[in-house]
C-alpha cells in the first residue's frame, strides 16, 4: 500500500485544511487577543456563556426530536432513553460531559443492536 492510497487525494486534504482550519484559527487567535483581559465573572461573559448554552441545547433538541439521516431510523424511545441515560451519568459523575456523551452513545448503540 502506497502513501497516496492511504491518504487519498492530497489536494482535497489541503482544501479542507485551508477552508476549515485556517478561518477558525484566525477567529480563535483574535478571541484570545481581545478577550485576554476580560474577567471570567463579568456580566458580558456570563451572558455569552448563557447564549452559547441555549444555542447548543436547541441544536441537541432539534437533533433528538427531528433526527437527520441515519439517526431517523432509531426509534424515538431509544433516542430519548440515550439522552436520559447520558444526563443521569453526567449528573452522577460530577458533571462530566465526556462520561455523559459516552454513556448516551453506548446506550444508543446497544439499543440499536438489541432491536436489530
Amino acid at each position: 500500500m502506497s502513501y497516496a492510497d492511504l491518504i487519498g487525494d492530497w489536494h482535497a486534504l489541503v482544501v479542507l485544511f485551508v477552508a476549515g482550519v485556517v478561518p477558525n484559527q484566525i477567529w480563535r487567535m483574535l478571541g484570545l487577543w481581545f478577550g485576554g483581559g476580560i474577567d471570567e465573572g463579568s456580566e458580558l461573559l456570563v451572558w455569552v456563556r448563557a447564549v452559547a448554552t441555549a444555542i447548543l441545547a436547541g441544536v441537541i433538541a432539534q437533533i433528538v426530536l427531528q433526527p437527520p439521516g441515519a439517526l431517523a431510523s432509531v426509534p424515538d424511545v431509544l433516542r430519548y432513553g440515550a439522552v436520559g441515560a447520558g444526563l443521569i451519568v453526567f449528573l452522577l459523575t460530577r458533571r462530566s460531559i465526556f462520561a455523559g456523551v459516552v454513556t448516551g452513545e453506548l446506550f444508543m448503540l446497544a439499543g440499536k443492536r438489541w432491536l436489530g
